[in-house]
Formats: C-alpha cells, structure tokens, sequence
C-alpha cells in the first residue's frame, strides 16, 4: 500500500495542529484506512520539511483522540474510527485550554472538598473493624442497608433493609441485574435512545436490545404492548427520571401505563433512578408502583460527588438469591469504606445537602444554556446534567463533533446511546457539568452556538 502524505503547502499553523488535522481528515474522508501504517516521525518531518518533534506532537495529537495508535518497533497505525466512538466520554480530560462537554459527571465546589476531608478525617472514630476487615462477598453491612432505607426514602422507595443490596454504582447494580435476571438471547426492551452502558452491557453477554419507539414523554405504552404481542420479551429497562441521553422526565401517568404493560406481560422491569433525589417534585418512581417485579438503581456519584462510588439495588425477595450471585460475580462486594462514607453522609445531612447545591448550580447552568442555544432545537431539565442538541439541517452528527473537535470542544454524539437499527438522531448530548468554571461554560456553548447558526459548508476549515 503505498505510504500517505499530507500536502506540506495546505498545513496550516501552529504547524503541529496542522499535521494533525490533516491526518484527521484524511482518515475522515477515507484517504486512511484501518490499519494503515503512518509515516515514520523521522520520514514524516523530512518530506514535509519539518523537525521531528513537529510530528511527535501531532501524533501524540492524534493519539490522544484514538485516531491512531504508536507501538515501539512498529510505528504508528490508523484505528477504526467508528471503534473510537463506542464511548461517548473522552477517556483522557481536556487540556487546559480545551472544553470538555463529553461526559456526563456533576459539578463540584471547595464545598465538596471540604466534605470529603472532613469525612476522611472522621473516618476512624467508632468506626466498626468488620469494616476494613471484611473479605466475604456479601449484600452489605446491616448498618448500611438500614441507613439505605432512609436515603431510599428520600429517593420515593419504601423499603427494608433486607431487601437492598449494597453497589458500587448504578453500573454495577446493572449489571448485576441484567446478568441475574436473563440468559443469551433474551430480549431486553428499552427507549430507542438509551443509556450506553445498556447499549455495551446488553452486547457482553449477548443479549437482544431492542428499542421501542418513544415520544416526548419517554416510551409509548401502545408500541410496547404491539411488540409484546408478537414477540416474546423478559425486562423493560426505564431510565425514567432525566433519562441519559434525553432528559425526558417520564410524567405519572405514563408510568403507571407501562407499568401496566409489563404486568400483562410479565416483564421485569430495571429502573435506574442514578439522579436520586436532584429533581423537585418528581413522580413516583417506577419501582414504588410495581415492587413485585421491578429492580430498583441509585448512587451518589451524580447527585453528591462523583468519587463516591456507592449505591443500592432495592428488588423483590425472591430476586435477591441471584442477584447477590451477580454481584459477587461483577465485583465480589461493594468496597465497605466507601458504603461507610456514603452512610455516614445520609446519617449526618451531608448526602442531601450536596444534593441540593446540585440541584441550584445545575438550575443556572440550565439558563445559561437557554441564552446560548436560545432558538436551536434542544431538550433537558432544570435539574439535569446534559442537554440534548438536535442538529439543525447541513450537520451530521460525525460532521460536527469532528468541527467541534477543532474548535477543542469534545461533545458526546449520538452514536453509542442508539439501540441497534436505531437510526442516527443528528444530535448530541452536551454536559453541563463537566466544565466547572461558569464562564469557560458559558464560552464553550457560545462557540457551539456559532457552529450552528451557519450551515456547515458556510465554515471555514479550521486547525485544533
């Protein structure tokens, strides 16, 4: 195959972003395929007339977006780049001057600092050795699932302690869930937009995803009861409450509709509740309205702090023997330490405090957003953590998270929340989180805003 090269007099400057994006574009187009072998550095800089560490930088550039990959005594390599997207979060956090929009996490404050080392501090007073001793797999200390039944409360769900299992997140609960309750080849349903963890976990252990169509308010309870009609299915899986990637706040009445769905059915149903208590005023969760048959998921990694990497799963009895199974399998036990913060955050006030700064910085970031994209198509919540952005006519979804990257924003895009021969939505989902500094916020969506408000062909190329 013969060897690539860039024109060296269409590079624009600074002369290492513009290798890259020559390179970028060129696997874009399809000039560089999977697999191809790129020049040496040394080859590279001699025929473009530039120094060697003009070309490391752009490919460590390029390595850093997952557009190629280096191995010593090998060379460089063009890697898939529909595999790149299989995540919608960048894996590595922006530079300094880079706008990290990709992945969905809360925001944090010296508040929350505070908390944690406060707690960390605190930690060893009275603190039960069984603890940091444990070693067994099982559902959780006592102490800890009877403090669960009080931030269960909170969350909507009357429970007992013996019915909860601690986690280490919602994905882990899910998984757990989704491994307990089917075998290969079952059918899993779900909104045709979904969260991606559904999307991979349901493909690790073979499982049929399938979307069902939704509209405003979440699924339609007339498209699911037509597909459990004709074809046979074992859970419904609802992200009813902000749904990842959406927003949708799935109001009571649809709720209770498809909860009356999946009784006529037999479907178990898997809700994942990961927001907990952010949002004001919000309906009954799925899992009060059908305890019998419903798995119920929550953390504090979106709603308090996102290094606290703990949770419940709240389900009937005669689901837990195979659950707790599951959940040896996926991780032997939650991590005790982390369930003991987690507890001592309820006891004390702290979980639901930070629970409500969440919930008033979201608030604002939400306006801000509302200015910004002030006529463009877009859905969320007052108290959600990511906006959904339908792209107007002349994008592709690919064509602008590509033109966003060189811009050095990093947006998630539609591709991985899609249930399979769900089509492209020409959207993208948008944190408003991530970026902590408002201002630095507030001139990332302003620089998307621009994008759309000309067609695509209207831009200029540009360097990253």
């Amino acid at each position: 195959m013969t060897i690539w090269y860039p024109n060296p007099a269409t590079l624009q400057h600074p002369l290492h972003t513009g290798l890259a994006s020559a390179i970028a574009h060129a696997i874009s187009d399809g000039k560089l395929q999977k697999g191809q072998q790129l020049p040496t550095h040394r080859k590279m800089a001699e025929r473009l007339g530039l120094s060697v560490h003009t070309v490391s930088k752009a490919y460590e550039t390029l390595r850093r977006q997952n557009l190629i990959d280096g191995h010593v005594g090998r060379g460089s390599y063009v890697l898939d780049p529909n595999v790149t997207q299989d995540q919608p979060f960048k894996l590595k956090s922006e530079g300094r001057n880079g706008f990290d929009l990709s992945i969905s996490r809360p925001m944090f404050s010296k508040l929350h600092v505070d908390r944690f080392q406060k707690a960390l501090i605190r930690l060893p007073d009275e603190l039960d050795p069984s603890i940091f001793l444990s070693c067994r797999p099982n559902v959780g200390h006592d102490a800890h699932r009877e403090t669960g039944v009080k931030w269960l409360s909170i969350c909507g769900v009357d429970t007992s302690p013996d019915s909860i299992i601690m986690t280490n997140g919602v994905s882990h609960g899910m998984s757990a869930a989704l491994s307990a309750l089917t075998r290969p080849g079952d059918t899993v349903l779900a909104d045709d937009i979904t969260h991606h963890m559904l999307v991979s976990g349901c493909s690790y252990l073979g499982l049929n995803l399938v979307g069902i169509q939704t509209d405003e308010f979440g699924i339609r309870p007339d498209a699911l009861e037509e597909y459990c009609r004709e074809k046979e299915a074992k859970i419904l899986f609802l992200f009813p409450s902000l749904a990842n990637p959406t927003a949708v706040m799935v109001p009571e009445e649809r709720r209770r509709a498809l909860v009356e769905v999946a009784r006529k059915f037999g479907l178990y149903i898997i809700e994942n509740d990961t927001f907990g208590p952010l949002v004001k005023d919000r309906p009954t969760p799925v899992t009060a309205l059908a305890p019998e048959r419903s798995i119920y998921l929550t953390s504090f990694t979106k709603c308090t702090i996102s290094g606290l990497r703990a949770g419940y799963l709240v389900a009937p009895d005669h689901l837990l023997p195979a659950l707790t199974s599951r959940i040896v399998v996926f991780g032997w036990m939650a991590t005790p330490l982390m369930c003991e913060l987690a507890s001592r955050w309820v006891l004390d006030g702290t979980a639901l405090e930070l629970a409500m700064w969440q919930r008033a910085e979201l608030c604002k970031r939400y306006e801000i957003a509302k200015q910004a994209l002030h006529g463009m198509q877009w859905s969320g919540h007052a108290s959600g953590l990511h906006i959904w952005l339908k792209l107007p006519e002349g994008w592709t979804t690919d064509s602008f998270v590509a033109y966003a990257r060189e811009l050095s924003i990093s947006v998630a895009p539609d591709t991985p929340f899609l249930t399979p021969k769900t089509a492209s939505q020409n959207a993208v989902r948008v944190s408003l989180g991530s970026i902590q500094d408002h201002e630095r916020f507030k001139q990332a969506l302003n620089l998307l805003a621009g994008m759309l408000a000309r067609p695509h062909a209207a831009l200029p190329p540009l360097t990253y």
